[in-house]
């Protein structure tokens, strides 16, 4: 794979209790579903940041897939569940069985410094996926530009409300940099852009239960809602669908009362809701590539591979970090006028 390449610092790991450690047992999977033979290669390791989104479930797969496909010798996946206590605890059982190179998306991008400073003073690089640590060395980010995502998800709602209406905005986590990117980007542009739209900013923590009783909230003070924007359709979708259609609201594209919907996320359920009028829009976070290219940039890291900012072969620009280097993936914008392209991946999953 051709990549434009330079020096970077490598990234890394931190220390966690003992006991923390011994926990981790339960969060992790078999070797031998997900373990290549390696043939000499340096060992991986993997975590997985939770299994209740589909948007995540879909990327362990391709993980999976691709471990066996490309022969990575990954050491046993872990899952942290969403809880940062058990991703310490997982990257201290990668540093204890042998990893060269770690994998995580931490979803508490403040909380992982000192395990990315502890990592760095063993030499243990990381790369991050999909969301990006405040502090603390990494060696690669991959992840498509989340402020992209506030924007294009904007200008779409608002020409869909002719600049005019009331938009709920189901935020993903604040003390995340993916929630901070969507949640600062998506103001602005409204704004700038849509002054007669009055947006209600929902934090949610990513948790559908959250989104679902706060949506309900609202409608019950604002019963003219109108438009609404999901951070993570892999957790939202489903909870949001579920309330309005229970409350009568579930109107189709195009017919009188329908909320116009936009997402993130481009999982095989947001097609299906963008083809039965449910759903307007989504953006699609490529699943598939970060996969593909977390286990690329890992091994590379282990082999002691370097690179530098620039345009790649796969049709994205590496920019430079404060603390690291940042694949940025491309997120196309999904609509019922390209929601059946067979290159999109939430086509061909499952």
């Amino acid at each position: 794979m051709k990549l434009t390449r330079t020096r970077s610092t490598a990234a890394a790991v931190t220390a966690v209790l003992a006991v923390a450690t011994l926990a981790t047992a339960c969060n992790r999977e078999s070797a031998g579903s997900t373990t290549a033979a390696g043939g000499g290669k340096p060992a991986i390791g993997i975590d997985l940041p939770r299994s209740d989104s589909d948007f995540w479930n879909s990327y362990a797969e391709y993980v999976k897939k691709d471990i066996k496909t490309d022969g990575i010798n990954a050491l046993p996946l872990s899952n942290s569940q969403n809880d940062v206590t058990k991703l310490v605890a997982n990257v201290q059982v990668f540093q204890n069985t042998g990893a060269k190179a770690v994998v995580m998306a931490p979803q508490d991008t403040g909380a992982i410094a000192s395990t990315l400073d502890t990592l760095a003073s063993k030499k243990i690089p990381v790369v991050s996926v999909d969301t990006r640590p405040d502090k603390g060395d990494v060696y690669m980010v991959v992840r498509a530009d989340n402020r992209a995502y506030g924007t294009k998800a904007c200008e779409f709602l608002g020409e869909q409300l002719g600049g005019k209406g009331k938009v709920a905005e189901l935020q993903g986590a604040l003390d995340s940099i993916n929630g901070r990117d969507r949640s600062e980007a998506f103001a602005e542009c409204m704004k700038t852009k849509f002054p007669k739209i009055k947006v209600f900013e929902l934090p949610t923590d990513w948790k559908g239960d959250v989104a679902s009783a706060k949506l309900q909230s609202l409608l019950a003070q604002h019963p003219d809602l109108n438009g609404i924007y999901m951070q993570a359709g892999g957790v939202f979708l489903q909870p949001t669908l579920a309330l309005l259609e229970q409350k009568g609201l579930l109107k189709p594209a195009g017919e009188k009362g329908h909320i116009s919907i936009v997402s993130n996320d481009g999982i095989p359920q947001e097609f299906d809701a963008i083809r039965k009028g449910q759903i307007d829009a989504t953006i699609s976070q490529p699943a598939d590539l970060y996969a593909k290219y977390a286990l690329y940039y890992a091994e590379a890291a282990a082999e002691g591979k370097t690179f530098k900012p620039g345009a790649t072969d796969h049709d994205s620009t590496i920019i430079k970090l404060p603390n690291g280097l940042e694949d940025q993936l491309p997120a196309p914008l999904i609509t019922k006028d390209n929601v059946d392209d067979k290159t999109l991946w939430g086509n061909n999953v499952g």
